[in-house]
């Protein structure tokens, strides 16, 4: 194979990244020519014109399907990087322009989307209608990650957080609580972890950041029962419990205010257990008009709760 001459006089677009990332993402020249709206030549060529100018071939047929040389795979590791970077220069350009208007990426833990974050989704959507907030649900690791290579660009997690590339900003502090079908179970004023062992478990799945914290409270208790169900929706979690299938420990915001459950008695954890949520960003990121609303929204959103928490009786 002959080597590629450089040509380092010819400037890289962005476009020709972009389609060079597609080709590898979808394993061949004419899908993403097909999702690009282009002829495959035109695909050909600007992926040609990459290599000519990086001078080295970065794409080579493996079978039926296209992957990446090392210099393409090398590349691809970087698309990450040039992406952040890319959107932070846009974001700091358009800071400027009047308005609150583009695109804010926000990620959440589903209990957190459930019963925190609609009120003050809604009144962003009423303030500032050409805003355009995209709402994902995920778990703390991954939103951790995607914060970090700049996926999201905030994101709702439960802390503790290890990350010297993020700004933390806790929201609020959540009280976890025993739950049982109403009238079912004759419990104290507070729950142990040998009371809930004795009965059957309703969980999160394990990649759930809440089931870390509840199985080690369990654990510290002298409870190892393993779950009888295991869940990723809270509502699901509540369902079975409200059919007298099990008892668990969920989140106190997800059982109270909007959360509530008629069929559903509440019951306080000794010792208590408790979870802080916080709102991360990338401290390297520029803050747009509209992220910086959404950041100041979810930030009140969790004072807001932590002031209601406050007012109502204890469980």
């Amino acid at each position: 194979m002959q080597p590629i001459k450089n040509n380092l006089a010819s400037p890289i677009n962005f476009e020709q990244l972009r389609t060079f990332s597609l080709v590898l993402e979808l394993g061949s020249f004419s899908a993403a020519a097909q999702r690009l709206g282009l002829t495959q030549p035109a695909v050909s060529v600007q992926v040609k014109q990459l290599e000519r100018r990086l001078g080295v071939r970065l794409i080579e047929r493996v079978g039926r399907r296209v992957g990446p040389t090392p210099a393409g795979a090398d590349l691809m590791a970087e698309l990450p990087h040039v992406t952040a970077a890319l959107s932070n220069a846009i974001n700091a350009a358009t800071f400027h322009s009047a308005g609150v208007a583009g695109r804010v990426r926000l990620g959440t833990g589903g209990t957190s989307c459930l019963y925190l974050l609609p009120p003050a989704l809604r009144d962003l959507r009423a303030r500032y209608p050409l805003l355009n907030i995209i709402v994902s649900t995920g778990n703390t690791e991954g939103y951790v990650r995607r914060v970090e290579d700049n996926t999201v660009d905030a994101a709702v997690v439960t802390l503790p957080v290890s990350s010297r590339a993020l700004a933390v900003t806790p929201i609020l502090r959540d009280d976890f609580v025993a739950i049982c079908r109403r009238g079912s179970t004759d419990w104290p004023a507070e729950v142990t972890a040998p009371m809930l062992g004795a009965l059957p478990l309703v969980k999160f799945v394990s990649e759930a950041s809440a089931r870390s914290l509840v199985d080690d409270w369990l654990r510290r208790g002298g409870c190892t029962s393993p779950p009888v169900m295991e869940f990723d929706s809270v509502e699901a979690i509540k369902a079975m419990v409200a059919a007298g299938l099990g008892v668990a420990v969920l989140p106190r915001m997800a059982v109270t205010g909007q959360g509530h459950h008629p069929e559903l008695d509440l019951c306080a954890l000794q010792p208590p257990l408790h979870r802080t949520l916080a709102l991360v960003t990338r401290n390297d990121k520029p803050v747009s008009k509209g992220l910086r609303q959404v950041i100041d929204a979810v930030v009140a959103a969790g004072q807001a709760f932590e002031a209601a928490a406050s007012a109502r009786p204890a469980a």
